[in-house]
């Protein structure tokens, strides 16, 4: 009896951890993690204020869960198919198309997270590990592909983290730029970098 009732407790606290995520992060899509209360996170997620202090110590913790959770049911495309492309140009323009689609798909999230990070340490913190980390590794497959040394390879490089950058795609979009044609003018930026450089 005594092995039950500790088994039921145990899920009964990881579906209160898991409401005070899941609320936690529709707040920061909506409206950014600045904005975010403790107290609204307890509203949303039927517990007290305590509560959410008890399964979170500390801010960074939340954001941790947070940033797993989001990661986990909105993760970037993968790019393994893109990569497998012999040719530099296509394989970037391969991973360009569907990031800016999903960019499109959650611009509202991440240009809350991307505005947030530059007020919040801890929060940005969290996304250097769940999200930079990643565009990182990409970038550098990215631009290794194209075999270049010294300046020319720096070049390239800066010119590919550009082309992944989540602001990029923003202000292509504002110049009302579909997704292919951004991603084509990207490929093309990072080509010429890498013949001019």
């Amino acid at each position: 009896m005594r092995k039950y009732e500790m088994r039921a407790r145990a899920e009964k606290q990881a579906a209160t951890r898991r409401r005070i995520v899941e609320a936690t992060s529709a707040l920061h899509e909506e409206v950014g993690p600045a904005r975010t209360t403790v107290a609204e996170i307890a509203r949303r997620a039927g517990v007290q204020r305590l509560t959410v202090y008890t399964h979170f110590p500390s801010e960074t913790e939340l954001f941790d869960a947070c940033g797993q959770h989001w990661m986990e049911r909105n993760s970037p495309p993968d790019p393994s198919a893109a990569l497998a492309i012999d040719n530099p140009d296509e394989s970037l323009r391969a991973v360009l198309g569907p990031l800016y689609r999903w960019y499109r798909a959650h611009a509202r999230a991440i240009e809350n997270l991307q505005r947030d990070r530059l007020v919040m340490p801890s929060f940005d913190a969290v996304v250097r590990i769940h999200m930079d980390r990643q565009f990182a590794n990409l970038t550098d497959a990215l631009a290794s592909r194209f075999a270049l040394q010294g300046r020319r390879a720096k070049a390239v490089r800066a010119a590919v983290a550009l082309a992944l950058d989540f602001w990029t795609w923003r202000r292509l979009d504002g110049e009302r730029m579909s997704g292919e044609a951004a991603a084509a003018l990207m490929a093309g930026a990072v080509k010429a970098a890498a013949e001019d450089a």
